[in-house]
C-alpha cells in the first residue's frame, strides 16, 4: 500500500492495515506519548498513544528531519530512502 492511500484511510483502517501487513520497529515516549514505530513495506509509520487519555490520537508518516529521529536511532538503525 502506498503512503499516500494509507494516509488517506479513516484511522481504525489505519490500525487495522498496521497490524495485518506492517511490523512494529520500536517504541519511545515522547511528551505524554508512546509512539509506536512500524515498517510498512519501504516507508515507517509512527503512532501516537496518549496515556492518559488512553487512546490512539493520530498515526503519521515518519518524518526523518524531524527531532524524534535522535530518539530512534538512539535504540535501532533507521534505513531512510537516499537524499533524505
Amino acid at each position: 500500500m502506498r503512503p499516500e492511500v494509507f494516509m488517506d484511510l479513516p484511522i481504525r483502517d489505519k490500525v487495522k492495515v498496521l497490524y495485518e501487513k506492517g511490523t512494529f520497529v520500536v517504541a519511545i515516549r515522547y511528551y505524554g506519548y508512546k509512539i509506536n514505530l512500524y515498517l510498512m513495506q519501504n516507508y515507517y509509520v509512527e503512532v501516537f498513544y496518549n496515556h492518559k487519555q488512553d487512546c490512539i490520537e493520530k498515526i503519521e508518516l515518519f518524518n526523518p528531519r524531524h527531532t524524534r529521529l535522535k530518539f530512534y536511532a538512539d535504540q535501532i538503525k533507521i534505513s531512510l530512502p537516499a537524499g533524505i
